[in-house]
């Protein structure tokens, strides 16, 4: 058996039009995800009944189950849903014409956003109780506390773990191939369909998403050392 070196290069350039479907599918779920993750945090920091049972068995649901699960069943019940809502309504939606990339981003987001709300519980569990003390000795109520100093915070006491999180999704997203998503794995199946150099095809997809972990990870810690001066420069 011999590798064709050549046919890894001649991949490695064809998978690079995937890099941009690829970061908007690993992009917007960490964002949309947060949102929700914000949203989740505030329901379990005021204990909101009714509420707070959903929000703990969301969480739990979307951590305890593999993402792929997640992909198929919002892929398949979105369609559904979407189309009995429309015929309920009376308006008339097309599903078909809706992308396959947007239901991966909607079921990626409630993945990311459980994952989110427990970094982001782990972040304010480590900020010490003077700095809530202090936001209500300086007059801030309840709210503005959580929203100008424990969630910032939070932020970044979690950051190591958005990071693994933002690498982690980046890699998840190979997983949108088996709903026929053109990113760089799924990409890679095509590319290689051409001449069966499959070993090759995937070896050029491990470089690409190894080069883009490791921008990742540099940038997250450029971030980290600037946030890190900030806080000492106002400490």
């Amino acid at each position: 058996m011999s590798i064709d070196y050549a046919f890894i290069w001649t991949a490695f350039k064809l998978l690079l039009n995937a890099i941009p479907l690829t970061l908007l599918m690993t992009v917007l779920p960490l964002l949309f995800g947060s949102l929700i993750a914000i949203g989740i945090t505030y329901i379990r920091l005021y204990n909101i009944r009714f509420l707070n049972p959903i929000a703990t068995f969301f969480v739990s649901f979307f951590r305890s189950t593999p993402a792929i699960l997640h992909i198929m069943l919002i892929y398949i019940l979105s369609p559904m849903l979407i189309d009995y809502l429309a015929k309920t309504i009376g308006f008339s939606v097309q599903t078909n014409k809706i992308p396959i990339a947007a239901f991966v981003i909607v079921a990626l987001s409630f993945t990311a956003s459980a994952y989110i709300a427990e970094a982001l519980r782990s972040g304010i569990l480590a900020i010490h109780v003077g700095e809530v003390e202090a936001g209500y000795a300086v007059g801030l109520t309840f709210s503005q506390t959580i929203r100008r100093l424990i969630l910032p915070q939070s932020f970044y006491y979690a950051l190591p773990n958005f990071v693994n999180l933002f690498v982690g999704f980046l890699h998840t997203t190979a997983i949108a191939a088996i709903v026929a998503v053109p990113e760089i794995t799924g990409r890679a199946t095509v590319v290689a369909s051409t001449n069966y150099s499959f070993l090759e095809a995937y070896i050029a997809a491990a470089l690409i998403y190894w080069g883009l972990s490791i921008l990742i990870e540099w940038a997250a810690h450029l971030l980290e050392r600037k946030i890190t001066a900030f806080k000492g420069g106002i400490s």
